[in-house]
């Protein structure tokens, strides 16, 4: 039982980070790991309630010892009694009465001898409980950890990858490709603009014409639609 508290807190922190070192994935190894002294720890439990046990059995032994030792003196003074009463004979009563008495030492000695078991093995459950306690509260700090180092990598992990797509992007064709896209617009607008002018340049007297009615009659328009306006109070 010594060898498996011995085990588990002989690695010192700089070992310990060392190995993991050597890991290719530390949070499952350190997962496993949590499970194996999960494992221990139920070995631990199971050992200390077989210690535990045997100490309960040990001090009601002695207590059973005691009661019978003190029983055992009680029959030594009844047969006193009988033999004063006179339902006895004198020698056949004090050696019953010796015998009993012998059988009340005799029971005082074992219930010290299991006495002293009981103390022996409560010391000894005792001790193991410590070492439960403190694998106990390994195994929470561990999974704590575990917690907060599991958050931290995928953190990690998000934030590399972004990295890497943003190191990816080439900034300097996507530059020439806006260089490129705006002259294509540039020309594409001056083009229009000399179709336009090409355009004006073919319309023709009759076009020139027509041309300058569409603006005298949209001003006429826009006239009559005020003096309307003006009749109506609007």
């Amino acid at each position: 039982m010594a060898g498996i508290f011995k085990r588990i807190f002989s690695v010192s922190k700089a070992e310990t980070h060392a190995i993991i070192d050597r890991l290719e994935n530390p949070i499952k190894m350190t997962e496993q790991g949590i499970r194996d002294l999960k494992n221990d720890l139920s070995s631990a439990m199971r050992s200390l309630a077989e210690v535990k046990s045997s100490a309960i059995r040990l001090n009601k032994d002695a207590d059973d010892q005691k009661k019978i030792s003190s029983d055992y003196e009680r029959k030594a003074m009844l047969l006193l009694q009988k033999m004063q009463e006179g339902n006895l004979e004198q020698s056949e009563a004090e050696r019953l009465a010796s015998e009993a008495l012998n059988k009340k030492e005799e029971s005082l000695q074992n219930a010290a001898t299991l006495l002293a078991d009981y103390k022996q093995q409560q010391q000894m459950a005792d001790q193991l409980q410590v070492k439960v306690n403190k694998l106990q509260q390994t195994i929470r700090k561990y999974e704590n950890e575990l917690i907060t180092l599991k958050a931290r990598s995928r953190t990690a992990t998000s934030i590399r990858k972004i990295n890497q797509q943003v190191s990816s992007i080439d900034s300097s064709s996507t530059i020439a490709m806006l260089e490129k896209m705006k002259t294509k617009v540039n020309e594409e607008e001056s083009l229009a603009e000399a179709y336009q002018d090409i355009s004006d340049s073919n319309m023709g007297i009759d076009g020139e014409i027509e041309k300058a009615l569409e603006k005298s009659s949209t001003s006429n328009s826009s006239e009559s639609l005020l003096e309307l306006k003006k009749k109506m109070g609007i």
